[in-house]
């Protein structure tokens, strides 16, 4: 597990932009890395890591993007993605697999300005209002009839039923309230990509060690919020029947591995969820396999607005409360050998 220096083609300066990653060439370079470092097939590895990155995407980590991550610092998640590229650049013979999730959204979602008008047919402010169960059973927020041909086949009394349903489960399952969203990761757009530096490192990795990354898609239902990869917000509608699942396939693939590593955005919101669910099945199963989850604090954000909201008290609550449970809380400047665990594993 010897670390190797950071590849040469790594800019940290380019990190906070968007630009197109030259596939041939950098997967010439990784064949060449990879004969000059004695880099073997991640099919031999003998001791399995997974690095899970969530939501690495433009929409949350590039300055003026739709919810860029800015943290306490203001540059949150650039500097985050500073580090993640390096941790992975110089831990690419220890890294098995690299599983990035992609939050993926269309317009017509239950989170979305568009799905909800007041009296006077305005639509919420996306970033900026709530939506509770009160609002809606005093019809200060209701669904807009115009969405239910797109998102629930035209049927409009039931939609006004799930709303209802939906924000009434949130509050009973301590979950966040209902936050109306700004337009983001729209599939198609370019606020849904992987931040270029993030996804060079990713492509050039998976050239080294001969291995395809896990790309894995979540929150493209329309009918709930999908904070965690591996669990919706809300899995049944007004009339009890399933309206998402929970990803057992991607749970399965994770529990596969030696050793679990966890990074991305936010740490306040989508790595925090993530992580409350990976601790629950883990948990319930044997929770000795907590103490193979590591997570690298100086590669996550939480979400800051100066003025308006601040989620690092519950980003750190709950990342204290990982740890208490088993988990590792560890930094990317550190060997992986010297993390609690590891070398032993």
């Amino acid at each position: 597990m010897n670390q190797l220096p950071v590849a040469p083609h790594f800019e940290p300066a380019r990190v906070g932009e968007v630009w197109q990653v030259p596939y041939q060439e950098r997967a010439a370079d990784a064949a060449a890395w990879a004969r000059e470092h004695g880099l073997r097939p991640a099919a031999d590895d003998k001791l399995r890591v997974c690095l899970v990155l969530v939501d690495c995407q433009n929409t949350f980590c590039i300055p003026g993007f739709e919810l860029f991550v800015a943290g306490g610092s203001g540059r949150g998640a650039v500097d985050d993605n500073i580090r993640l590229c390096e941790f992975i650049y110089r831990n690419l013979g220890a890294i098995t697999q690299i599983a990035p999730t992609l939050d993926t959204h269309t317009a017509m979602q239950i989170f979305h300005p568009v799905f909800w008008v007041n009296e006077k047919g305005e639509h919420p402010v996306g970033g900026a209002t709530i939506i509770s169960s009160a609002d809606v059973e005093r019809g200060v927020w209701q669904v807009n009839p115009a969405v239910a041909a797109s998102v629930a086949e035209g049927d409009y009394e039931y939609l006004q039923r799930h709303a209802l349903n939906y924000v009434r489960t949130l509050t009973e399952g301590g979950k966040y309230p209902l936050l109306v969203w700004p337009y983001h990761a729209m599939l198609g757009g370019i606020g849904h990509a992987l931040v270029s530096a993030v996804e060079e490192a990713v492509f050039f990795h998976g050239m080294a060690r001969l291995i395809q990354p896990r790309f894995e898609v979540k929150g493209d239902n329309p009918l709930t919020e999908h904070y965690s990869v591996l669990y919706p917000e809300v899995m049944a509608g007004p009339d009890g029947a399933s309206i998402a699942e929970k990803n057992a396939p991607m749970l399965r693939a994770l529990l596969e591995f030696d050793a679990l590593i966890i990074a991305g955005q936010a740490k306040s919101h989508c790595v925090a969820w993530t992580v409350h669910d990976l601790l629950a099945e883990v948990g319930a199963e044997d929770p000795a396999l907590l103490g193979k989850v590591y997570l690298l604090e100086d590669c996550t954000s939480p979400v800051v607005v100066p003025g308006v909201v601040d989620f690092s008290e519950q980003a750190d609550a709950a990342f204290q409360r990982f740890a208490e449970a088993g988990m590792h809380v560890v930094r990317s400047t550190e060997p992986m050998e010297g993390w609690p665990g590891f070398s032993g594993r």
